[in-house]
């Protein structure tokens, strides 16, 4: 396994050098500005920012199947498992009351109002009608569907691999078939959707039953009366979901260096650039929870946001969240 070699190179080429209107890196990129172009214009004559996230779940397995070579088991492969991702994803957003009809209604993330307020710093000119739509235009409407398609990219390499002379010796691949890195791809990938899965449906459960005892008029305690979820994967890590979801493109990605036999090819992009979003996504949420619930402060000196090494550590220590007087290791 090499770092760079001319079959990632010529993969490359082949993806993006062509402008072959057929070719799916052609057809996606495409398909990509049009959603960009339509997440702009609804979002900004219906004020919810949230239809990016309405189509989070949908597009990049939809772009996989863009890219599907029916004769490479490696791209059904990938095209399956992007799919199982997507309907699990989707069906958790529709339950959390993100889809309503007509489609551009639907729950708004409350990081948008945070934000079209100018409450968070370092971006307060966004209560501003103008750097609002600027911001929405370039970041939310554009770069975000940007990053989706970049995240499916390890397909777009996987297809022209299989069509690559420096990959195959050929023209087409005789027989390409799948090496054990696919399968430790396909493993980790789905083993992450579980964790996400649980982690959802443990905050789902959480959140369901703290409004309902608050509907009902009964007392708050443990968890509850802190407001947040603090138990299960949350006493381990303090965005389970948004840590699995990091992984998962991770894995995706690892697709793509299996076809080509290099560490390092284009489409590493993608799952870069999801967790630098992950970064400073995870601190405005952090930052509003904070906010809402004083508590949260101790949560975070014994849990880490996205690794479990704080876990870990006071788990070997004897930290617990009884005894949060001086913690033993710093943010």
């Amino acid at each position: 396994m090499a770092w760079w070699s001319s079959c990632t190179f010529d993969a490359y080429t082949s993806a993006t050098g062509n402008f072959d209107l057929s070719a799916p890196a052609v057809t996606s990129f495409v398909a990509m500005l049009a959603l960009s172009t339509l997440c702009f214009v609804v979002s900004t004559i219906t004020g919810n920012a949230s239809q990016v996230d309405k189509i989070w779940s949908i597009t990049p397995w939809v772009y996989t199947w863009m890219a599907l070579d029916t004769s490479n088991p490696r791209s059904i492969l990938m095209a399956v498992c992007a799919t199982i991702w997507g309907i699990r994803l989707t069906w958790n957003f529709n339950r959390r009351g993100g889809y309503e009809w007509p489609p551009w209604n639907g729950e708004e993330d409350y990081r948008w109002p945070a934000l079209r307020q100018g409450i968070i710093p370092g971006f307060t000119l966004l209560d501003r009608r103008v750097p609002w739509m600027v911001f929405n235009l370039t970041f939310i409407s554009f770069y975000q569907n940007w990053l989706l398609w970049l995240t499916a990219a390890p397909s777009l390499v996987v297809y022209a691999a299989g069509r690559s002379t420096a990959c195959c010796g050929e023209s087409v691949c005789p027989n390409p078939s799948l090496k054990a890195l696919d399968f430790v791809a396909a493993g980790l990938m789905l083993t992450f959707i579980v964790i996400e899965s649980v982690a959802d449906n443990q905050q789902f459960r959480f959140q369901t039953e703290k409004y309902r005892r608050k509907g009902a008029g009964e007392p708050l305690d443990g968890d509850f009366a802190d407001g947040f979820n603090q138990s299960g994967l949350y006493a381990i890590v303090r965005k389970p979901n948004y840590a699995s979801e990091q992984m998962i493109w991770v894995c995706f990605y690892l697709f793509s260096v299996a076809a080509t036999g290099d560490v390092f090819n284009w489409s590493c992009l993608g799952f870069i650039l999801l967790i630098a979003l992950f970064q400073g996504s995870g601190w405005m949420t952090e930052l509003i929870t904070l906010k809402k619930y004083p508590k949260y402060a101790m949560y975070q000196k014994r849990i880490g946001l996205y690794l479990p090494f704080k876990f870990l550590w006071n788990k070997s220590f004897g930290k617990g969240k009884e005894n949060l007087a001086t913690p033993l290791m710093k943010e």
